[in-house]
């Protein structure tokens, strides 16, 4: 039994989709299909229900995957055991601020008990410290917003917009279409990084000819965050750090995509090397995708 074919069947099931499992293992979408058919094949069952571009697990899929997870685990050891217990690899990752308090948590433990032969070192720094660090080859992966560069490699894994937040209860969860002037007219938190441009929700004021009503001016998230939970003003923040707060409903977020609209995504980046991507890339797309259900 091919190894690949289970582990790409993994894959997908994990992922929902043909097109990201492709995009996680970097493979094309007709590959991950016939590695797909291919072990449905040897198996003799259909492990999917397609329905159009979605698949759902057959009950023999769903009876299959414990098996796939014990032969991807039994050949790790396996692996692990024949290279010694003591020639560990080291692998350094880095990520910028927002993404190494809210993020790097959930995710380094999940690397390691994926990888448990391998040594981690983490780094966290800006954005340009770490451009810095890939390129001198001191970072093997960092975490980082988007750069143009032509010896980096781009893999968007998270979504970081930037929210406009509430408290439960604030006067703005009825309206359906908050304008500039009756956001200007509440007393609100900036959050200042380096991280964000900033003149973009300072210019939905200035377009509109009216002074936002600034209480609060901190450099620091958590502080922020906690400024609008104590319901003293509301604010911009970026997904991240209020993930949790919106899904417990402890913070609201209010929909201003009619005028604004701060998309800010985290990249996995690397330097280019051919066709070579670096280990535990796979792993941090899959990580990614479990953090965001």
């Amino acid at each position: 039994m091919n190894l690949d074919h289970i582990e790409t069947f993994m894959y997908v099931v994990h992922l929902n989709s043909i097109r990201k499992a492709a995009d996680a293992l970097f493979l094309s979408q007709p590959t991950v299909t016939a590695r797909i058919k291919a072990l449905e094949k040897e198996l003799d069952t259909e492990l999917f229900n397609r329905h159009g571009r979605r698949m759902t697990l057959t009950e023999k899929g769903k009876a299959f995957v414990p098996y796939a997870e014990q032969m991807i685990h039994s050949y790790r050891q396996g692996k692990k055991q024949l290279k010694g217990g003591n020639n560990q690899k080291e692998i350094v990752i880095g990520a910028n601020i927002i993404t190494s308090q809210y993020f790097i948590p959930f995710a380094l433990p999940l690397w390691k008990q994926a990888h448990p032969h391998l040594h981690f070192t983490f780094i966290s720094a800006s954005n340009d410290v770490l451009i810095d660090k890939l390129l001198k080859k001191q970072v093997d992966v960092a975490l980082i917003k988007d750069v143009l560069h032509n010896r980096l490699q781009n893999h968007e894994i998270l979504d970081n917009s930037v929210r406009l937040v509430v408290y439960p209860g604030h006067r703005f969860q009825s309206h359906t279409l908050l304008t500039a002037q009756e956001l200007a007219e509440e007393p609100m938190v900036f959050f200042e990084c380096g991280a964000f441009d900033w003149n973009t929700v300072h210019k939905i004021f200035e377009v509109s000819g009216v002074e936002p009503r600034i209480e609060f001016q901190v450099n620091h998230l958590e502080v922020a965050k906690s400024i609008i939970l104590s319901r003293s003003g509301i604010g911009f923040l970026p997904y991240l750090c209020i993930k949790k707060e919106l899904e417990q409903g402890t913070l609201i977020e209010i929909d201003v995509s009619h005028f604004m609209n701060m998309k800010q995504h985290v990249y996995a980046t690397y330097v280019k090397h051919g066709e070579e991507v670096p280990l535990l890339l796979a792993d941090i797309l899959l990580s990614a995708q479990a953090f965001e259900k």
